[in-house]
């Protein structure tokens, strides 16, 4: 995975485009972030492995699995302009429950733990951002929530289709797909 600390107006652009931030920290942003590149079938994070940063997807598409007796079972998918990492081993600096997978070439941008702590401590902009963000990503994790309890595959899919950006289904592998609707391929080619 090659990485630079250049060519990251993405990101700026992005989180500006979430919350005005101030010139510093665009600045300080500017110095943090990392760009790195992910070959297909690259993991960003590993299952046990402490995942010390945060990911913006500049392009690219991104899976979240676990292992479940031998069995891979994605419980979400990300594309351009969203943010990834490992929940429990970003927030509590612990070895990552879930494996982080590339499923195309991926160019992200990121941030490390520690910059973006000093960046909350140091920027009262960075607690709105930071704020914003977390509404999002708990908003998403509700509804990836409420679909797992739909009893009927039909009724899942639609739900999915519904929320979703309409690239994840456009890109996604259908495996995975099925995997992340909890439904056999063959049920998914009948829905689609």
């Amino acid at each position: 995975m090659p990485t630079t600390k250049n060519n990251n107006l993405y990101s700026i652009v992005l989180l500006n485009s979430i919350y005005p931030l101030s010139k510093s920290l665009n600045k300080f942003f500017a110095k943090a972030l990392v760009c790195s590149t992910y070959k297909k079938g690259e993991h960003i994070v590993r299952n046990g492995e402490v995942c010390d940063r945060i990911h913006i997807i500049r392009k690219g598409l991104v899976r979240g699995y676990f292992n479940y007796n031998g069995k891979e079972i994605t419980t979400w998918i990300s594309v351009d302009g969203e943010l990834v990492t490992s929940i429990s081993g970003y927030f509590k600096n612990k070895p990552a429950i879930e494996n982080i997978q590339c499923l195309e070439d991926t160019y992200t941008e990121s941030l490390s733990y520690q910059d973006m702590h000093y960046a909350i401590d140091n920027y009262k902009e960075m607690n709105h951002l930071n704020r914003i963000l977390l509404e999002q990503y708990y908003l998403q994790s509700e509804y990836r929530s409420f679909m797992a309890r739909i009893p009927a595959a039909k009724d899942r899919y639609e739900y999915f289709v519904n929320l979703v950006n309409p690239e994840i289904v456009k890109r996604v592998p259908k495996k995975y797909l099925a995997s992340l609707l909890n439904m056999r391929p063959e049920t998914l080619s009948r829905l689609e």
